[in-house]
């Protein structure tokens, strides 16, 4: 009994792994087993998504906090009462990046837990791509559709195999 309850934390433990696996080969399934382009794109999606996921679930610290200033009106009073300018503070700030850059992933800084915002802004950026990717796709299904008047894979190689022999259909 002991080995089920442990076997069931395990799971509940690594739902998000559970989930992004099974998007990945509901997406894989998708795009292989259908010949229609439209449901390729769409698996292509899912597969996609199920990246996403994978990495946006790697890149949570748990207990960190965004890295975002919590309160700009304190910081600048702090900032006055040490007789800092706004110029000496950036450099001071700079300095303190430099620093924690170079001590390799350490997300402990000043007693605070941060979370590394690196993998969101990569998965941002690869959200836009993906989407200018899927519209670029779904602009090719638009004009292989006007050119042959199919999507379907077979049907496609068949109207392109009797093109290029010059046979009538």
């Amino acid at each position: 009994m002991e080995s089920l309850i442990a076997f069931w934390h395990y799971l509940t433990g690594h739902f998000n792994y559970i989930v992004v696996i099974v998007l990945m080969m509901t997406g894989l399934y998708v795009v292989i087993s259908t010949g229609n382009l439209v449901k390729k794109l769409v698996g292509l999606g899912v597969f996609q998504t199920a990246v996403f996921q994978l990495y946006i679930t790697m890149g949570k610290v748990s207990g960190g906090q965004p890295p975002i200033l919590a309160n700009v009106h304190e910081n600048a009073a702090t900032i006055a009462e040490h007789g800092e300018t706004a110029a000496e503070h950036s450099q001071n700030l700079a300095n303190g990046a430099v620093s924690m850059a170079q001590t390799m992933d350490d997300v402990l800084v000043d007693g605070v837990l941060y979370s590394n915002p690196l993998p969101h802004v990569l998965i941002l950026t690869a959200i836009v791509v993906g989407v200018a990717t899927l519209a670029v796709g779904l602009a090719l299904v638009v004009r292989i559709r006007e050119a042959y008047g199919v999507i379907e894979e077979d049907e496609l190689q068949e109207a392109d195999f009797h093109n290029a022999t010059g046979a009538n259909a």
